[in-house]
């Protein structure tokens, strides 16, 4: 089998293959990342002779090209983009977009006497040695003209030395650029393999890389569903960005699609900001009920799963089934009830979800379970949420969470989210994992660690209180100010026999306080600090947070998950109270996930 093929292409020609579609570039609709600086030393670069490196293409199958034809086959330009937008803009005179969405022109001008590139300045523009816009000389009528007019406003210069760069500058439109040319039947995974080694740099080409490619492809729509997800992702974390995007890009502004993310011009959420290859993968599991962005593009391409044949007519069917995902997707109802479930399961900040693959994955599942209209809305939340939470503590979603994920979708489809749940929920959430596995993994020093996340969020949803607070509480804490304070100080453990931080710094050390405790806690062992709460129940008056009641004090240690003789731990017995809290969170954890 050949897998690719390799050519010569002229700029010229290069260029015209992609005014007329036969070479897509996806990245046109997206803001150029090269600055001008880049783009001058291509055109030094061409005009020198020196190779500017392989173009990289992947054959595409039924693609839509201008006109309304279909192609029978369309080359989609993987590796190269910002080179052919520089020589669009450069050579062709064509504008690029910025980061404002905004058409703009990158005008790169030459000395033909000192054989010179730059970047157009108005000091450069005002000397009449330069060529201010070399894009003016290639497409100018009369290249005799041209240089005519110029010898005329440089009267002082050589001819021959002017008339020698000259040519060679146009010779530019000549150069030869080469092409690899990957075969329409490669698999993405192969395809990706390729590409790395090919390479210089070494930068990998993901399969969601290749997916937005390919919906790129289907004409007018296709661009305007591959907008639609970068815009998405991009309001999503810049929502100032929406009157950039409606006034800069009509053909976008025209279509439905930018009416279907006007919401997010006036969100500030940021628990779950997706990127793109986040909304394929969710695409990819409520459309298609496939886990690899690789699926979706054979679905776009045709091919049907089972015979591994290319079937045309199933192209239009598959953007029919994606454009009606994303539109699920980026509902501002479905996003922000989705959000709220999350919430409600005590994950209320981005920083307590340290697996983007749990909330990709439980967005899918309530998308897919909302289309069954007999389920009640309570049922939905529980099964949602309880299966969030139990991704993040059986690590579900991390690894090879692909096959997993299709293994997921089909067997909730087959057995119905309940059941399949409830199965998971036996083998992964027995007696052994609350009562052995998870005080195991909850040693560990990493306080993003999903465990002790998942401990916070269960403090959140118990609407408890911070580390000896009379009333603020963990949730106020995690929202706006609050230190995590070691309950036996970092100071006193390293001056009584624990030098190293992975013991004084065990999350079973770690409780959130308000800073105002913190500080006045400082270094004092607990057996002094609790002393000082102890003095003030009796007296009333305030030395050490708010609490002036013994049983207030003892629901604030229950709250924290921390052993009641919390005043008797010392450097002598720090180790056993680090077992016995373990314990003690992860039967806080067990409580709050049973009650999901």
């Amino acid at each position: 089998m050949t897998m690719y093929s390799v050519t010569q292409s002229a700029v010229t020609q290069l260029l015209a293959d992609v005014r007329s579609d036969r070479i897509a570039i996806p990245e046109l609709q997206r803001p150029f990342v090269w600055d001008s600086i880049k783009v001058r030393d291509l055109m030094d670069s061409l005009y020198k002779g020196y190779p500017v490196g392989y173009l990289i293409t992947w054959q595409s199958v039924g693609a839509k090209l201008k006109g309304g034809h279909v192609a029978a086959h369309q080359q989609i330009l993987i590796d190269g983009q910002q080179r052919i937008t520089a020589l669009r803009a450069a050579v062709a005179g064509l504008p690029v977009i910025n980061k404002r969405y905004k058409s703009v022109r990158i005008k790169i001008a030459f000395n033909p006497m000192t054989e010179e590139f730059a970047t157009l300045t108005p000091v450069i523009g005002k000397n009449p040695q330069w060529i201010a816009d070399i894009s003016e000389y290639f497409n100018s009528e009369s290249p005799l003209s041209f240089a005519r007019q110029y010898l005329e406003r440089n009267p002082e210069v050589d001819p021959r030395t002017f008339e020698t760069n000259l040519a060679r500058l146009g010779r530019i439109q000549n150069a030869q650029i080469g092409i690899i040319g990957l075969a329409d039947d490669l698999d993405v995974e192969t395809v990706a393999e390729i590409f790395i080694r090919i390479n210089s740099k070494g930068v990998p080409l993901s399969s969601a890389d290749f997916a937005m490619s390919k919906i790129a492809t289907y004409g007018d729509r296709g661009r305007n569903l591959r907008k639609l997800i970068d815009y998405f992702c991009h309001l999503a974390v810049a929502p100032h960005a929406y009157d950039d995007i409606k006034e800069n890009d009509q053909e976008f502004a025209a279509s439905p699609y930018l009416g279907a993310i006007s919401w997010l011009k006036d969100e500030s959420e940021d628990l779950y900001d997706p990127q793109y290859g986040d909304i394929i993968r969710v695409a990819g599991l409520v459309g298609f009920s496939r886990g690899k962005a690789a699926s979706i593009v054979s679905e776009l391409s045709g091919r049907d799963p089972d015979t591994r044949k290319v079937d045309e007519s199933r192209i239009p069917v598959a953007y029919e089934k994606l454009e009606r995902s994303l539109l699920q997707i980026v509902n501002n109802f479905h996003f922000d009830n989705f959000l709220m479930l999350i919430k409600s399961a005590g994950f209320i900040t981005s920083g307590m979800v340290n697996s983007r693959n749990a909330l990709n994955f439980a967005y899918a599942l309530y998308l897919r379970l909302r289309e069954d209209k007999e389920m009640p809305e309570g049922e939905r939340k529980r099964i949602v949420k309880r299966w969030f939470v139990m991704s993040m503590l059986t690590g579900r979603h991390s690894g090879s969470f692909e096959s997993t994920w299709e293994q997921d979708i089909r067997r909730i489809r087959e057995q119905g989210a309940a059941n399949y749940l409830k199965q998971i929920e036996e083998s992964e959430l027995s007696d052994a994992f609350w009562t052995v596995s998870l005080p195991a993994a909850l040693e560990t020093t990493s306080t993003v660690s999903p465990f002790f996340q998942t401990f916070l969020a269960a403090q959140v949803c118990a609407n408890s209180r911070g580390f000896l607070s009379k009333g603020i509480t963990v949730a106020a804490m995690l929202q706006q100010s609050g230190d995590i304070h070691h309950i036996v100080p970092k100071d006193y453990l390293q001056k009584n026999g624990y030098p190293d931080r992975g013991d004084y710094n065990q999350v079973a050390n770690y409780a959130l306080t308000e800073t105002s405790i913190n500080i006045s806690i400082s270094n004092k062992p607990p057996a002094a600090y609790m002393a000082d709460i102890a003095e003030q129940i009796e007296t009333g008056m305030l030395r050490l947070g708010e609490i002036r009641d013994a049983g207030d004090l003892a629901a604030n240690l229950r709250e924290n998950a921390i052993p009641e003789r919390l005043d008797e731990i010392n450097s002598g017995n720090y180790k056993d109270f680090l077992v016995e809290r373990r314990k003690l969170m992860a039967r806080v954890i067990r409580d709050y996930y049973q009650a999901l």
